[in-house]
């Protein structure tokens, strides 16, 4: 049993599906999230650069005394993980295995699709995550760099012109290579999952890759023995690397509930 919190990090929005999941499975938990909205968004960026922005977002999260970190974010998942991981002291989760076993085990025809960030495709390792636990498995794979700065600058209750015309486009080989199981790769992307579902046909099973993740997470902490022993609800503190306002309104939106005020953190006073 263990009472200090679980650290949940991504450049933005998006990881707030995955903090959203972990209230709904254990709601006594304590969670510390941080989004990097300065530097918003990851998924264009050099391997280099990836990695000097996660040792910040880890080096924060650490202050905070957590017991174990999810990286609520398929872009350093899919770049970085294994070479972070190994000089932490915490155990760590990415999006990437447990977002690849969900569709291996939804899919029925073997037709499996993924939408993410650029950088995210480009390091194929959710296609060889999924290539590795069923080798017969068919992967189209989408990179979609106009989503992230298109969900984040839209308002919640009103999606643009501009995202569903996105949508358009990167969905069409998804539905020529008839996918019945599509990765939502960035944990930005299940904010939008009714107009992507909109665009594909019901049909189509969506997996939630920072859903999966905190399952994950859950399954974790309950192997080590980490769980919290308090029967009280847990807190969630947001800290944001940039406009904490606009973040605190969204996220209210997003996690069902009124979050407390997120706190401005600059992370370089961290380094």
């Amino acid at each position: 049993m263990d009472n200090r919190a679980i650290g949940v990090f991504d450049s933005g929005l998006g990881g707030l599906t995955a903090v959203r999941t972990l209230r709904k499975l254990v709601p006594n938990e304590r969670i510390v999230f941080l989004g990097d909205t300065a530097r918003m968004p990851y998924g264009s960026r050099d391997t280099e650069t990836l990695r000097k922005f996660a040792e910040d977002d880890f080096r924060f999260l650490m202050t905070k005394d957590v017991k174990y970190i999810l990286i609520a974010c398929g872009t350093v998942s899919s770049n970085i993980e294994n070479v972070m991981t190994e000089t932490l002291s915490v155990p760590v989760t990415g999006v990437i295995e447990p977002t690849a076993e969900a569709a291996i085990k939804t899919s029925d025809n073997g037709n499996i699709g993924i939408i993410a960030t650029e950088a995210c495709i480009r390091s194929g390792a959710f296609q060889r995550k999924l290539t590795d636990l069923c080798p017969s498995v068919t992967v189209t794979a989408v990179p979609c760099p106009k989503l992230v700065p298109l969900i984040e600058s839209t308002s919640p209750d009103e999606y643009s012109h501009a995202l569903a015309n996105a949508l358009d486009e990167y969905l069409k080989p998804i539905k020529e290579n008839h996918c019945d199981t599509l990765i939502l790769g960035c944990t930005h992307y299940p904010l939008i999952s009714d107009l992507i579902s909109e665009h594909l046909g019901y049909c189509v099973n969506l997996i939630d890759s920072g859903a999966e993740a905190a399952r994950y997470t859950v399954s974790q902490l309950t192997e080590f023995g980490l769980l919290s022993p308090s029967e009280k609800n847990g807190d969630a503190d947001l800290y944001v690397t940039a406009s904490p306002d606009r973040f605190t309104s969204s996220a209210s939106f997003f996690l069902g509930y009124t979050p407390k005020e997120a706190t401005l953190v600059d992370l370089q006073i961290y380094e």
